[in-house]
């Protein structure tokens, strides 16, 4: 029976039952949707039997369709993991994409250490506000601020973070209240999910009207705060370089109540070609952070 079936028809059924959908599985293989239906239907015919209840957006499979995919993905799994092994002789490449802030801030100059530690590995690192797809391989792993989207991917927490007014030691010496913030120069970040609004409202006052400078990016918040040009609201994470060089300081610590949210987490395919890599940056990463918990071998 094996020597009479396409393995293409094979791939393009495991990818449609993993993914759910003939479309999904079309933008793994880089193929056209009705192309991964005729092969189905090729395969549908030799079998002999329906693999899939098809919707109008989703499908589900058979009965017949669920016992073969049971055989099927353990093959392909199998696969994978034979190709990764036979890979690892190699040098791999860890494709990251990025939260720009973290990765200039926090991220970048980190990576000696996991380079150190993960012989024969290549980093290239890409940071933008967008969500890696993962659908086109062009990226193995993605660290995102906020919700991640998609489907068929693992999420890692990457622990809480800090929230709290950060400045110049020069601006420190003023700044003994929260109300004391209402004379100084408060730098919006329009793209955190933390605002001064919020944090003016965990410290019952209401935030003063918007003025003088706003930012997209944290790490230009943080850049201009340490210049001495304002307060900015930022992440004791992203700013502990400038906060451990003396360059920043949070003048309300133990004075006020701080922000703690969890504001950056790993993602990545659960299918990812590069598994063991992956999971060895998940693992380097928490650690890094002091993040209990390991992301789980496959």
């Amino acid at each position: 029976m094996l020597e009479t079936v396409p393995i293409s028809s094979i791939r393009a059924f495991e990818a449609a039952a993993r993914t759910g959908s003939f479309r999904g599985a079309a933008n793994e293989l880089h193929l056209t949707p009705s192309a991964v239906s005729h092969a189905i239907r090729k395969l549908e015919a030799s079998l002999g039997t329906p693999l899939f209840e098809r919707g109008a957006r989703t499908v589900h499979l058979t009965p017949a369709g669920e016992g073969l995919m049971r055989h099927v993905g353990l093959a392909f799994e199998e696969l994978r993991r034979g190709l990764e092994g036979v890979a690892r002789r190699g040098r791999h490449v860890l494709r990251l994409h990025c939260a720009p802030s973290f990765a200039a801030q926090w991220l970048a100059p980190r990576l000696p250490r996991f380079l150190a530690a993960e012989a024969g590995v290549e980093v290239r690192l890409a940071a933008g506000t967008d969500y890696a797809r993962f659908t086109n391989d062009d990226f193995d792993a993605d660290i995102v601020y906020g919700q991640p989207r998609g489907d068929g991917v693992e999420v890692v927490p990457l622990g809480e973070e800090t929230v709290t007014p950060l400045c110049a030691p020069a601006l420190a010496g003023s700044i003994r209240t929260p109300a004391d913030l209402f004379g100084q120069v408060l730098i919006q970040s329009d793209s955190k999910q933390v605002r001064w609004r919020d944090w003016f409202a965990v410290n019952g006052l209401t935030a003063p009207p918007p003025h003088g400078m706003s930012f997209d990016r944290s790490f230009l918040a943080i850049a201009t705060a340490a210049d001495g040009l304002g307060v900015a609201l930022e992440s004791t994470r992203l700013a502990e370089r400038e906060i451990a060089g003396g360059r920043l300081v949070a003048p309300l610590a133990g004075r006020a109540a701080d922000v703690r949210y969890v504001g950056h987490r790993l993602v990545f395919p659960r299918t990812s070609r590069q598994r063991r890599v992956v999971r060895a940056f998940a693992d380097w990463i928490l650690a890094e952070l002091g993040v209990a918990g390991r992301v789980d071998g496959g």
